[in-house]
């Protein structure tokens, strides 16, 4: 009997890392690509607008298709769309390096882009339904670091790739990764899925489809065609218009796509509030801070990549901790303080010189590491925990789509900031305006997390369970 309880346990934490090679391969598509879009310009002939979509493709798709990955994940089965989401990858990797056009290459990074959606929500919700509550935080504190390390890595492996091989092999080194990720896959997570499920939300999945790529298009192109141009503003209009009708037609469905009772609970609120502010205030600043590295301080693209490190290597060494935190103490008060230090973070980057050395930037680093350790998992863990075990698919999208939406938002807002500022043609001087006012913005976002945080977020269950969506529903009452 003991034998059998210790092969359980340890199977768990098998489940765990094969869910986090799957994810460890869609996280680090996030920014791989990034370095070696000057090597895919000069061979493909491709123009700047062409150049942005081979990143924005895979952007859109990833943040439109989220919550239909989710909900399909608990629909009919977690390790199955988790599955077929590495295999898209995977043949959406093939083909991006096979590619021998801008069409193709964007094409198939958008291809890319639905097989994350389909992944990335099946990977929180297997380790909700695979750990008790008690353990659950730890689970995502691994989770959150191997995403850390994933984003991190991206452009030194990409640099190295691109410098020593080509740019193709960015794409090609997935393909292993992927056949190995489905095989582990099939060996060592366990199929779960709602069973209460009755049917698909056809309306709900077509207006949230078309609202979330709608919102992100508008997000992502604002800042290249114009606040208030037509292609923009009609972007909004169709995601406000699709994003209305599907919480309408949410609360008249008998089986809805997501159940909207869900957001009763005022600690599930608080969580994904926070998740879109901490992505709003440092998504954003971290495309800024690296334009800042390199344009001013004359760093390269590895060299800029190599000096976020010292903040990488604190998420992944605190995420676990702090999930660990967030099991036996509670997420509200480790969330509140880590939105404090990035507000802490930004103020103090805000300050800094255009002849800053590493060692100038290193505190910064390091209050971020801290921030965003004590930000990401326990709001995830929190969400999750707040969630019914059934529900876990839809649950972790609702999360993700604010992570990816509030991580388009900013960048869009930081850019729009910096725009206002700089000087024609443009300045050292006048980015340097742009780039403190811009992250005095993003601190005060951060700020505002921590309130929402404190606020909303509800003390430590000390049953280790989650908060019944009932008990959320008599408090909103």
């Amino acid at each position: 009997m003991r034998a059998r309880l210790v092969t359980e346990e340890n199977k768990k934490w098998w489940t765990l890392a094969a869910v986090a090679f799957g994810l460890f391969m869609i996280m680090l598509d996030n920014t791989v690509v990034n370095v070696a879009l000057p090597s895919i310009q000069r061979e493909l002939g491709m123009q700047l607008s062409e150049l942005e979509w081979i990143v924005s493709g895979y952007a859109l798709t990833f943040a439109a298709l989220m919550l239909i990955g989710g909900k399909l994940a608990d629909a009919y089965g977690r390790r199955l769309i988790f599955v077929v989401g590495i295999a898209v990858f995977t043949l959406a990797s093939l083909a991006c390096g096979l590619a021998s056009s801008g069409e193709a290459l964007i094409a198939a990074r958008v291809a890319q882009g639905v097989g994350a959606a389909l992944m990335n929500p099946a990977t929180l919700s297997i380790i909700a339904v695979t750990f008790p509550p008690r353990q659950r935080g730890t689970a995502i504190g691994i989770w959150a670091g191997t995403s850390a390390l994933a984003l991190a890595l991206g452009p030194l492996i990409g640099g190295l790739l691109t410098e020593h091989a080509s740019w193709n092999w960015i794409f090609f080194v997935n393909v292993p990764i992927g056949v190995l990720g489905i095989a582990a896959s099939f060996l060592l997570i366990d199929e779960s899925r709602d069973e209460s499920h009755e049917r698909l939300d056809l309306p709900g999945l077509a207006t949230s489809g078309l609202g979330l790529f709608a919102l992100t298009y508008g997000l992502i192109e604002a800042n290249n065609y114009g606040w208030g141009s037509v292609r923009i503003v009609g972007a909004f209009v169709v995601a406000a218009v699709s994003l209305t009708g599907f919480i309408l037609l949410e609360r008249r469905q008998r089986a809805p796509m997501l159940d909207l009772t869900l957001f009763r609970n005022r600690t599930y609120v608080g969580a994904n509030l926070a998740m879109l502010l901490v992505a709003l205030a440092m998504f954003g600043v971290f495309f800024f801070v690296s334009l800042y590295m390199q344009n001013v301080l004359g760093y390269s693209a590895v060299e800029a990549g190599a000096a976020f490190l010292p903040m990488t290597l604190l998420i992944i060494v605190i995420a676990p901790l702090a999930g660990r935190a967030s099991d036996r103490w509670g997420s509200r008060w480790l969330i509140t303080g880590g939105m404090v230090l990035l507000a802490a973070q930004l103020a103090y980057f805000s300050q800094l010189s255009d002849d800053a050395t590493f060692w100038v930037l290193l505190p910064a680093l390091v209050l971020g590491g801290f921030g965003m350790s004590m930000t990401m998992t326990p709001s995830s863990a929190a969400a999750m925990r707040a969630v019914p075990v059934e529900k876990a698919g839809i649950g972790s999208a609702v999360l993700n789509a604010c992570r990816q939406v509030g991580g388009s938002t900013g960048i869009a807002l930081m850019g729009a900031i910096m725009a206002s500022r700089l000087a024609s043609p443009p300045t050292t001087a006048s980015f340097m305006d742009g780039f403190e006012l811009a992250l005095v913005v993003a601190s005060v976002i951060a700020l505002a997390g921590a309130i929402t945080a404190a606020v909303l977020i509800r003390p430590h269950d000390r049953s280790h369970g989650a908060e019944p969506v009932q008990q959320g529903a008599a408090e909103a009452a």
